[in-house]
């Protein structure tokens, strides 16, 4: 019996010749990753059980970024511990202020991920890295300790889910509305505990910011991973940043699938999720132009701050300005993006149509600072979860969209088609 991409990796960092869905199995990890919220968890644990050394302080990342620049006191001092530990053992890949970024945003930037690589994050998105040909998947914060300290984790080798990409994606269509037409097709159950595994013709029409808007998304369905070949756009990406060695990992023809699905880009529109869960999608199409009033448009996140996603924002922008009565935020995903969006003349953009440009940080997307939301408010924002109280007060209503249909609205002030703007 064959096996799929994800199960390839995980049994060739077990030390086996194969696995099987359901099997539980013992791999190294060549990457372990920690925030500034789950990471002090981590570290008590740690503590609790004596440990006194990491099994590779190369190996292991902590980055702050939830509730960074420190929003008050228990922040700064969750992000003190992290920062006292990274010290004490020497951990080379620890980023704070002016040198972090959106952590999902700024591995993949950094090289710490790349193909075949198995990581672990406290943190539910790592599965971003799938993009890059990579098992990547979230773990709580006790496991995240134990890959420190070992550098080992255990899994149960998900079964998977297939998904067939052909043809091409049409105007503003992009990675966004594509994982939103998944998601709202099969439920945010509808992958639990399954890998979901891209692949076909289609996936050469997806660059890597697609890919890793995807990827990170598989979670929304309830999967464990996201997991998308490595082509020539891969290795054009991971050339010469990749600080591992990349190895290439293909399903098997025979490989076992629960499930497979055919998505015809080319027939996919831009996409809204509206409250309060990421399976309930409408197209811009049944939207009416005034139905749905807004107070807030957030462009950013570990799914959407790419230079590609303030590329397509800004495009909807230039020359424009922001409805009255609506807060745009921009949040770029790393100071690399911020600095390159800088020098592009992106900011002028913003800036000109009455948004704010933020520091690198996840801030509103978890509720935590930088653009909350009160009662009875609405946001169009590109995050990834729109559950009740995601933003703030649990009532007010988060819409997920992609880049430019968040820059759309704000300009009209109601969710709106870009193609109308």
């Amino acid at each position: 019996m064959g096996m799929t991409m994800s199960q390839k990796i995980l049994a060739a960092h077990a030390g086996l010749d194969e696995v099987k869905a359901g099997q539980l199995i013992e791999a190294k990890l060549d990457l372990v990753l920690g925030n500034d919220v789950t990471t002090p968890v981590a570290i008590n644990v740690f503590e609790q059980n004596g440990a006194t050394s990491v099994f590779d302080n190369t190996k292991i990342a902590l980055i702050m970024d939830h509730f960074t620049p420190n929003k008050d006191i228990k922040a700064a001092t969750q992000v003190k511990q992290s920062r006292e530990f990274a010290d004490k053992y020497n951990i080379k890949n620890y980023r704070d202020v002016g040198g972090m970024g959106i952590e999902h945003a700024l591995l993949p930037e950094m090289g710490l991920v790349g193909p075949g690589c198995l990581c672990i994050g406290a943190d539910s998105h790592t599965c971003t890295y799938g993009a890059l040909g990579a098992f990547s998947t979230g773990v709580g914060s006790t496991d995240m300790c134990a890959g420190m300290m070992s550098g080992k984790a255990w899994f149960k080798v998900p079964a998977a889910i297939k998904f067939n990409l052909v043809g091409k994606p049409r105007g503003f269509v992009a990675g966004k509305d594509i994982i939103l037409h998944i998601i709202g097709k099969i439920g945010v159950d509808g992958a639990l505990y399954k890998s979901m595994e891209f692949a076909g013709e289609g996936v050469k029409y997806l660059n890597i910011d697609d890919r890793l808007c995807i990827a990170n998304m598989a979670i929304e369905a309830g999967a464990k991973n996201g997991i998308f070949p490595v082509d020539d756009i891969t290795r054009e990406y991971c050339d010469g940043r990749y600080q591992g060695t990349p190895v290439e990992y293909a399903a098997d023809d025979d490989a076992v699938y629960d499930e497979e699905y055919t998505i015809d880009l080319s027939e996919i529109r831009p996409t809204v999720a509206f409250p309060h869960l990421p399976e309930n999608t409408r197209t811009v199409d049944e939207i009416g132009d005034t139905e749905v009033k807004i107070d807030q448009v957030v462009i950013g996140s570990c799914t959407n701050g790419r230079i590609s996603d303030l590329r397509a924002a800004a495009e909807i922008l230039k020359g424009k300005t922001i409805a009255r009565g609506v807060r745009c935020i921009v949040i770029p995903g790393t100071q690399k993006i911020w600095q390159q969006a800088m020098h592009e003349g992106l900011f002028d953009i913003f800036v000109d149509a009455g948004a704010v440009v933020s520091t690198p940080t996840c801030g509103p997307c978890l509720g935590g600072h930088m653009g909350i939301l009160a009662a009875g408010e609405r946001a169009v924002s590109t995050t990834n979860r729109n559950f009740v109280g995601r933003m703030g007060h649990v009532d007010s209503e988060v819409y997920l969209a992609s880049p430019a249909v968040a820059a759309a609205s704000a300009v009209t002030g109601y969710i709106t088609n870009p193609e109308k703007v």
